[in-house]
């Protein structure tokens, strides 16, 4: 925390020319003695600083010194202060890092990297879709820093079936998925990942992970991500569509859908995942205007049925 004090001292130095230990504690939430100690440590470590006392006085860096951040590029910053605007999922100590950094940019990248941190809103709801909040799980920064601190950690896990387990786990690194957030781990079994929703208790051990030979987290979470898909919608229906059905079956199925070629007929073949024939026939049922199922018999047999009954119902 102290490291991060004097970091934000600095840029208020830059940012002010002129400040006061009573200015630096009311900024930073500290006490004036504690301000005065940061300063002087400042200067103790090499940064050109000085205070001047009587009236008017206060501490300054010598000669308008600065620590730029020179190694950035005008896009670079750009980018930096875009994922972390007002309306993004950065979370506040990050916005606020950002905030302090902005001082610390040289002069012309300035008003760009403002500018680019109010300039894009992400609406993450579909029309028609109410707005969700979602909590965020209590266990969240506990695991994240034990990820990046490259610990071992003892968790606690209560399953789907309510079952409560501990285990020690290799943290590698965390995913949001949807509004869900999962922690990925190394553990005797392998890769496996928690629900961190589930997660009941977070104790680092204090001994260093082991990360697997070349692992990457974008690219393990993919395979997993599949795996679980494959698992969750077992079940594939064969059908052919009309080809100005496939951008609507792309919309309403997803990653569930795969597009084959044409049929002798102009058709599309199509592959559709579901959890199981019954639900996947009340899917389908709607697109008969499209869609041809030709297969399994079980999901034709739903559909069949649920024509029958649409007929029975509005003759």
């Amino acid at each position: 925390m102290r490291a991060d004090r004097l970091v934000a001292i600095l840029l208020l130095l830059q940012q002010r020319e002129l400040v006061t230990a009573a200015q630096v504690a009311r900024e930073l939430e500290i006490s004036e003695s504690t301000a005065r100690r940061d300063l002087d440590a400042l200067a103790m470590a090499g940064v050109p600083v000085y205070s001047a006392q009587g009236r008017g006085g206060g501490w300054r860096l010598v000669g308008g010194a600065r620590t730029d951040l020179t190694g950035l590029t005008a896009p670079e910053a750009r980018a930096l202060f875009l994922m972390a605007g007002p309306a993004s999922s950065a979370n506040p100590a990050a916005r606020a890092a950002l905030r302090k950094l902005v001082q610390a940019l040289p002069e012309p990248f300035r008003a760009p990297a403002q500018a680019a941190a109010s300039s894009r809103l992400v609406d993450p709801r579909r029309w028609g879709v109410s707005q969700v909040e979602y909590p965020t799980p209590p266990f969240l920064d506990a695991l994240q820093d034990a990820v990046i601190r490259g610990v071992r950690t003892r968790l606690g896990y209560v399953d789907g079936d309510g079952c409560a387990t501990e285990r020690i786990v290799h943290p590698l690194g965390v995913v949001a998925k949807g509004p869900t957030w999962y922690v990925v781990t190394h553990t005797d079994a392998g890769l496996r990942t928690f629900r961190i929703d589930r997660v009941s208790s977070v104790e680092p051990t204090g001994d260093p992970v082991h990360r697997p030979e070349g692992f990457d987290l974008a690219e393990s979470w993919r395979e997993i991500a599949d795996d679980l898909d494959r698992r969750r919608t077992p079940l594939e229906a064969h059908a052919v569509c009309v080809p100005d059905a496939v951008g609507k079956l792309r919309m309403g199925f997803g990653d569930r859908l795969e597009v084959g070629g044409s049929t002798a007929g102009g058709r599309i073949e199509v592959v559709i995942r579901g959890y199981d024939e019954y639900s996947l026939a009340g899917e389908l049922a709607g697109l008969v205007e499209w869609l041809e199922v030709t297969g399994p018999p079980g999901v034709r047999d739903h559909l069949a049925s649920i024509g029958r009954t649409l007929v029975e119902r509005y003759r």
